[in-house]
Order: structure tokens, then C-alpha cells, then sequence
């Protein structure tokens, strides 16, 4: 079955399916599946008060009715032991956490509780007294951690969607081994009210989905502040997402800093997403990833290893036969730091802070992979903390820094999947998902372990707008830029034309040029791209003089959209000044001032 969000919905309102049905026949499936995927799988009757809640409601009136999703087991939901995959430090929440309100308040329907790396603490999915979570492809393979059961129940399709937790990566590493999307929104948009805490200065809910559109639905609900959580932020005038619907730059490190750990075919895989994202209208830059690795260091090598002590060290230090081996002694081991030791790391990492935000400026995006690369159960089990920092290489630094990250399906290998990350500041979280909705549908891989392309994404806003292309006076801070802003234009990308038109000045006031297609003698021309309202668009046409007019316009990038262009007559009556490549060039050269 089909579990997106929007498939389940047309089951439901045209009575093919009911929630009761979709739900019940989940849990059988869940019940004969790996084992070691849940660590509390609801009953029947733990889940029939979500389902009678149901039935006085449509599909129509809930955002998220009758979706089934599945909680790591380290969030709270209420009635239901939560353990963190310590089954020692277990207690039965009288309430759910505040995400989980929402999502169940909106229709959602938790079918139990996930398995996790305990603690939260690893990348592996190992690291669990309830056993090793398998890779959902190869068994013998890591499933990633520490969000290991909610991914995997994901890709198995055992639910529609389900929530993980991220500190140092744990919601978007095992997104890319399982061939899910794994969202790590911006620090604080998610309440972590009713999360067992890792390092809880960084903490961040994380969602795990099978497509962009239900991550942003999921969004749209779970992202409410909480008065009653210190560290919940308020939503930010998040970036509009048109910035990367088209054209866009992004950043991807040096190669001598890419580390794949002798992954051939992760780093092919790698390659072959940048050539993609390069088709899809992408310009590529080469940044330093210098300051993100060595604030990804702090992480496990300054004081913020103490706060892991901090939240569930008592525990352990008083329970001497409780947590497992590895977690007790990354929690319990740490080494002491000092005041001292937390506030030069904190001046440290500000600094980086600074050189990081700098490169992000001059980017819609940063891309790298998720992982460099994977490993098998053995060789886990052989050299746990050597391949788990391996495993951060990329993850590491993206809370200490603030910053948000979508994990995008990108290839297969002849084992496993392959996952790129797109990051962008905080509070950009609707840029990463419309630019990864155009990745993940580009990169053909079917959602999870299915076959089914992810359907398209089309962020909320956009499904009535159109790209034109200015050449002249219509440009910033020339004369008839008005007009664009009277009708709430929005300006999506400096660009040029494809290197096929010739440009003439006409005469006028104020003066504007004329293009002309030509492919044998023409050059590549400035222009801004815009982003109008069908309404405006037309309204925008009805301005323009003879003898120009609206037609089709080749980009450099090879799309085709409405542009300025000319009647041949302009040739006769206008100046060609195709070599100058832009209107504000020649009027620059000519003396001729902008607004004239």
C-alpha cells in the first residue's frame, strides 16, 4: 500500500479504506516483521482510543487523519513505557510529549515505540539492549542510528512517517541507509518538551518521511512554539522557497576535504548528484569545509560530551549493571572539563561561527553527503568508536552551529543506499525541502524500500506563480523597476540569457534595449529572473510598448521562460550593443545615467 499522506487520504474519502482498516492491518505487519524494530508495538486496544477519536472526523477536517507514525523511544507518549533503550531506566509518561500532541491532536495515529541507539548516543544502530536494527536493504548492514527503528520502519513501509531525535546526525544518517528523507529541522522550531535529553542545548526532533510533500504537512503541524520549553524558538519569517524553485548556488567542500572512507562507490554516487544538481539548474561552488569540521570536533572532543553526563550520567553512575557497554562508557568516561574549558569552547566555536555563516551567505544551499560511507554490523562491532566519528564526519557540527539539513535519497549502490545532505542557516527549513523535492524526484530511487517515485512537491504558495526575465529598464534601480514591485514581484535569480540573442538600444524615455534571437552571432545578456502571480503576469504584459513584447526566453542554464523580446524592426531602428552583454554595462560605458 501506498502510505503517503496524500494517497491515504483519497483512500479514505472515497471509502476504499478506513483508518481502522490501514492501521490494524499495519500492526499485523509490524508484528511479523524484524523484531528488533520496535520496542513497543501498540496493541489493539492500546490503539483504539486514537481510532474512535476518528470517527466523529473526515479526512477533510484533519491535516494528518488516519496517518499512522511511529515515536522513538526515547519521546514520550503517553501510557506507554518510554525506555530511551534502557529498559532499567524505563517510566510510563502520564502525558505525550508536545510534538506528540500535535501530531495526534491533527489526526495522526502512533502505532508504538521505536528502537534507538540507547541514550540516543551513536550513529550505528547497534548500540540497543533490544538488538541490532538491520539495514532495510542488506541485513548485515548497519541501519544507521540513532534513529535506527523509526527510519527503518519508514523504509519498510510500515508507517507513513516517524519521529527521531538529532544531535550529532542521528536523524539524517540513517535517512541515507535506508533511502527515506530525514528532515533535522532548525533548533528549537520542534518542541523537545517530553524528550529524554541527550545534549539538550541541541537536541532536535527530527522527522523521518517517504516524500518532501509529507515532511511539509508533517511540518506545518509539529512546528508550534512551546510556551513551556525553554529552548522552543518561535518560526522565524522562514526564506521563501522560490530562491532554489529554478536557479540556485550551492556549495560543496574541496575535494581534497571530501572523505568517503575509501568508498568508491559513495564517492561516485556523490559525483554523479552533482552533475544532477548542476542539470536542475544548480551552479556549483567549492568552499572550505574547514570551520564546520573542526566545530564538528567540539562535539565529542570539548565539554558538550559532558552534557550527555549531565542528562542520564546520575542514572548510570547509580544503576551499575544498567546501559550498554559502549554507551556507558562514551556517558559515564567523558573527560571532566572545567568553566574554563566550556567558555573557551564556547568562544571557539563563536568565531567559527562567524567564518561558517560567512560561506552560507554567499549559498541557497551547501551539499555533501550524508555519510561518507557505511558499514557492515561486523565491522561495527570490531572498531565501534573509531567507525562511528567516521560516521559524523559530515553530521557533527550542524547544531552546534545552528544550522538546518535534509537528508535526500540520491542513488543505490550494489548494497545500500547513498544519501546527500542540503544544508542552509536556521529558520531556512522550506528552501531545503523544495530544493530536495527536485533532487529526490531526479534522482529516480523509489520512497524507502518500494518502487514508487516520490510524487512532486509544490510548496505551498508557488502552484499559481511565473518566471520572467528582465533585461533593461525593469531591473533593479533602473526606472521602470517599479512596476515589478507595485505587483509584488519576487526576485528569484540574477542570471543571463542562453548565448544566443543580440541587444539594441532603443530610443525613449527612459531608454530600454530590444533583444533578438541569434543563434549564430548572439551573446549571453544579463537579466533578473522574477517570480509573478499568473494576475500580475498579465498585468505586467499589458505595459509593455511596441515594439517589444513578451515571448520565450532561453536561460543559460537551457530553460525556456517568458521574457522581453523584440519585433525584427528594432534592428533597423535601434543601436546594436549586443557587445557590452547587459543593459547596465552599456549604460555604465556610455555615461548614460540608471534613471534615464
Amino acid at each position: 500500500m501506498n502510505l503517503t499522506i496524500s494517497n491515504l487520504h483519497q483512500l479514505y474519502e472515497s471509502g476504499q479504506k478506513s483508518p481502522r482498516q490501514v492501521i490494524t492491518r499495519l500492526l499485523a505487519q509490524s508484528r511479523e516483521n524484524d523484531p528488533e524494530i520496535w520496542i513497543h508495538l501498540l496493541t489493539e486496544e492500546e490503539v483504539e482510543p486514537y481510532l474512535q477519536g476518528l470517527e466523529s472526523s473526515k479526512a477533510r477536517d484533519l491535516p494528518l487523519y488516519g496517518i499512522p507514525f511511529a515515536i522513538k523511544d526515547n519521546i514520550d507518549l503517553a501510557g506507554i513505557p518510554t525506555t530511551a533503550g534502557c529498559p532499567e531506566y524505563g517510566y510510563v509518561p502520564t502525558g505525550s510529549a508536545f510534538v506528540v500532541e500535535q501530531l495526534i491532536a491533527a489526526g495522526a495515529v502512533p502505532l508504538g515505540k521505536t528502537n534507538l541507539d540507547q541514550f540516543a548516543t551513536g550513529l550505528v544502530g547497534t548500540r540497543s539492549p533490544y538488538g541490532a536494527c538491520k539495514n532495510s536493504f542488506s541485513p548485515e548492514f548497519i541501519s544507521g542510528g540513532s534513529s535506527s527503528g523509526s527510519a527503518v520502519a519508514v523504509a519498510k513501509n510500515l508507517c507513513t512517517f516517524a519521529l527521531g531525535t538529532d544531535t550529532a546526525g542521528s536523524g539524517r544518517v540513517p535517512a541515507a541507509f535506508n533511502n527515506i528523507l530525514g528532515l533535522k529541522p532548525s533548533r528549537g522550531l520542534i518542541s523537545t518538551r517530553g524528550v529524554v535529553p541527550a545534549c539538550r542545548t541541541l537536541d532536535c526532533v527530527s522527522l523521518f518521511a517517504l516524500c518532501t510533500g509529507d515532511a511539509a504537512q508533517i511540518m506545518q503541524v509539529a512546528v508550534k512554539h512551546d510556551p513551556q520549553e525553554p529552548y522552543s524558538r518561535k518560526k522565524q519569517g522562514l526564506a521563501k522557497t522560490t530562491t532554489v524553485r529554478n536557479t540556485f548556488t550551492y556549495g560543496v567542500p574541496y575535494k581534497n576535504q571530501l572523505q568517503f572512507f575509501a568508498n568508491l562507490e559513495y564517492e561516485q554516487c556523490f559525483s554523479a548528484t552533482l552533475e544532477r544538481l548542476d542539470s536542475l539548474g544548480g551552479k556549483r561552488v567549492e568552499i572550505d569545509f574547514e570551520p564546520f569540521l573542526t566545530a564538528a570536533q567540539l562535539l565529542y572532543e570539548g565539554p558538550w560530551v559532558e552534557e550527555r553526563t549531565a542528562a542520564v550520567g546520575g542514572f548510570l553512575e547509580t544503576h551499575l549493571d544498567a546501559g550498554y557497554p559502549i554507551t556507558r562508557e562514551i556517558i559515564c568516561g567523558a573527560k571532566p572539563q572545567s568553566a574554563v574549558d566550556l567558555f573557551t569552547a564556547m568562544y571557539s566555536l563563536q568565531t567559527l561561527k562567524a567564518k561558517t555563516d560567512a560561506i552560507l551567505e554567499e549559498l541557497d544551499v551547501l551539499i555533501t553527503p550524508t555519510a561518507g560511507t557505511c558499514y557492515t554490523q561486523a565491522e561495527v562491532s570490531a572498531e565501534p568508536l573509531a567507525l562511528n566519528t567516521n560516521l559524523g564526519y559530515y553530521t557533527n557540527y550542524m547544531n552546534l552551529l545552528d544550522y538546518c539539513g535534509l537528508a535526500v535519497p540520491a542513488a543505490m549502490t550494489a548494497t545500500v543506499p547513498f544519501g546527500v545532505t542540503l544544508v542552509a542557516p536556521a529558520f531556512h527549513d522550506e528552501i531545503l525541502l523544495t530544493l530536495g523535492s527536485r533532487l529526490h524526484q531526479a534522482a529516480q530511487v523509489g520512497m524507502g524500500t518500494g518502487s514508487e517515485r516520490p510524487p512532486q512537491y509544490t510548496p505551498e504558495g508557488l502552484e499559481d506563480t511565473v518566471l520572467v526575465a528582465v533585461c533593461g529598464a525593469h531591473m533593479q534601480g533602473l526606472p521602470l523597476h517599479y512596476q515589478l514591485m507595485d505587483l509584488d514581484a519576487q526576485l528569484i535569480v540574477k542570471t543571463a540569457t542562453a548565448p544566443s540573442y543580440r541587444m539594441y538600444a532603443l530610443n525613449g524615455k527612459p531608454a530600454k534595449p530590444g533583444l533578438i534571437r541569434d543563434t549564430k552571432m548572439g551573446a549571453a545578456i544579463e537579466v533578473e529572473v522574477y517570480s509573478l502571480s499568473f494576475k500580475a503576469f498579465g498585468q505586467f504584459t499589458a505595459q509593455i510598448p511596441h515594439p517589444l513584447g513578451m515571448g520565450k526566453l532561453e536561460l543559460t542554464d537551457g530553460r525556456w521562460i517568458p521574457g522581453f523580446i523584440a519585433e525584427p524592426l528594432v534592428c533597423q531602428e535601434g543601436k546594436e550593443i549586443t557587445e557590452f552583454k547587459g543593459w547596465r554595462s552599456y549604460l555604465k560605458t556610455k555615461g548614460i545615467s540608471s534613471n534615464k
